[in-house]
């Protein structure tokens, strides 16, 4: 776990990210992050949207279901 800490920026909050946490999420300067709400409760930062979330574990549950079929093609 690593602790950020609120700070006034202008007239807005925000959050400092070490840069262990931006190397992580593979972010630069501009780039977007995304908070999202996680099933079980609190956030989730992230470097894709939404979108993507939803696309991946749909990719994923297919790839499990056509395990052996995919495996064939792939050869």
């Amino acid at each position: 776990m690593i602790e950020l800490k609120v700070r006034k920026i202008g007239n807005s909050l925000g959050v400092v990210l070490p840069e262990e946490v931006v190397s992580r999420l593979n972010a630069q300067d501009g780039a977007a992050l995304y908070l999202i709400e996680a099933p079980e409760g609190g956030y989730r930062l992230a470097s894709s949207g939404p979108d993507f979330e939803k696309k991946m574990s749909k990719a994923k549950d297919i790839m499990k279901r056509y395990h052996n079929t995919l495996r064939i093609l792939a050869q």
